[in-house]
């Protein structure tokens, strides 16, 4: 593989490869082998490459972990050379990314203001590059895309070198991208190949190296040593984690049914579940072609109410936490107005079959901080199930591609 600087130009004969400037002069790029296996990049046993990496997502999360995480927290300047020294100066982050990066972006933002307690802005790159954002002093910019060519958080963070900020950081799953490239830090997400437009192991591996950024952010500001343990030991289980979730299909075939002859859903969630109902709600839009919203559960009276009825499946998220009482009230709201609720819930959340109408799933979160990744996981597989069901390309839905690279 050649990779190629910005403004190259190729010109490809039979007998070679040749890369000019925009000068029309020769230059000199370097020859990489691709380590990738055959395996890598087959279906194997799985129906849809969809489904195959939905299942690759233990390996994918802890190869990001790995060298990363040890048995006493964060390993020293995994971000790259001086890493370290730079996060220690961060007085808030500015996270910039599109779609589904965007959405593991704003759970970043709940994980960074909780444990780390500096301010954290999450914005859409193609909103961000054109508006004159402030930048307090000390904020580092936070760049996330999978493929790390995506025009517009690639055009953000060349941007924000005129806006003053202290540093960036790419989080990203190509090595060689131009956003790892131009970046000062960088954080590989190790998900191997992702061949279905529809992200889904690149989803929780950015989640991965997103609470790996939260712990050390977290650990230079004094977080407690009993919680960074905690939180620590939590992130080490994830891929256990992940794959007790992904035996939970069986049921959620079952789920998918429902889905079939509707036209319209709507997905909730709170606190940082919010961000993982925006993308159980993108990831059934983009496949199976069902129009979905995903709205915080308290907005539900301010407008979302009126579209439920009994044509209405709700999907919501429901960890254990503090917050489980209020979102509790929310599906009585639903269940008032006849809509068929489907519950994803914490199997330690005291929930009964009723606040479900028959449908509530039960799922070891494994501990509040990594629940976003792991709730993430049975949306996909109602997501993927529905489309299959209703027949679509999975793998290459229309009108969609996997890296934008134009505006």
């Amino acid at each position: 593989m050649i990779y190629l600087d910005e403004d190259d130009v190729v010109e490809i004969t039979r007998e070679r490869v040749q890369v000019f400037g925009l000068d029309g002069q020769p230059v000199e790029r370097s020859l990489h082998e691709s380590e990738l296996s055959a395996d890598a990049v087959e279906r194997g046993e799985y129906r849809h490459y969809m489904q195959k990496e939905i299942f690759e997502q233990p390996r994918a999360v802890a190869d990001t972990l790995e060298s990363r995480l040890g048995p006493h927290g964060v390993l020293p300047n995994i971000f790259g050379v001086g890493g370290d020294e730079l996060l220690a100066k961060v007085r808030g982050v500015h996270i910039i990314a599109c779609g589904t990066s965007y959405h593991a972006g704003l759970v970043a933002k709940y994980w960074i203001e909780e444990f780390a307690r500096l301010p954290v802005a999450v914005e859409v790159a193609s909103e961000y590059r054109y508006r004159e954002a402030v930048v307090p002093e000390g904020t580092l910019f936070v760049a996330i895309s999978q493929s790390g060519e995506t025009a517009d958080t690639l055009a953000a963070m060349r941007e924000s070198r005129r806006r003053g900020y202290l540093g960036t950081l790419a989080i990203c799953n190509v090595p060689e991208s131009s956003v790892v490239r131009e970046a000062d830090l960088k954080l590989m997400t190790r998900a191997g190949p992702e061949i279905g437009v529809a992200s889904t192991k690149a989803f929780t591996t950015q989640l991965a190296a997103l609470a790996l950024l939260c712990l050390q952010l977290a650990r230079q500001r004094g977080l407690d040593d009993g919680r960074y343990a905690e939180l620590c030991a939590q992130l080490q289980a994830l891929p256990q984690t992940i794959g007790r979730a992904l035996a939970l299909e069986p049921q959620i075939v079952e789920l998918a049914a429902h889905f079939i002859p509707r036209h319209h859903a709507l997905f909730l969630g709170r606190g940082a579940q919010f961000p993982v109902a925006l993308e159980g709600s993108l990831k059934l839009k983009e496949i199976s072609y069902i129009h979905a919203e995903a709205y915080p559960a308290g907005e539900l009276k301010h407008g979302p109410l009126a579209l439920v009825d009994e044509d209405m499946p709700v999907v919501a998220v429901a960890p254990n936490g503090p917050l489980l009482d209020k979102l509790k009230s929310n599906l009585q709201e639903v269940r008032a107005r006849g809509g068929e609720l489907i519950v994803f819930a914490d199997s330690a959340a005291p929930m009964d079959g009723n606040a479900a109408r028959g449908h509530l799933l039960r799922i070891d979160a494994g501990g509040e901080f990594i629940a976003p990744a792991v709730f993430t996981v049975p949306l996909q597989l109602l997501a993927y199930h529905v489309a299959v069901l209703r027949g679509t390309d999975v793998d290459q839905p229309r009108n969609l591609a996997k890296s934008v690279t134009v505006e």
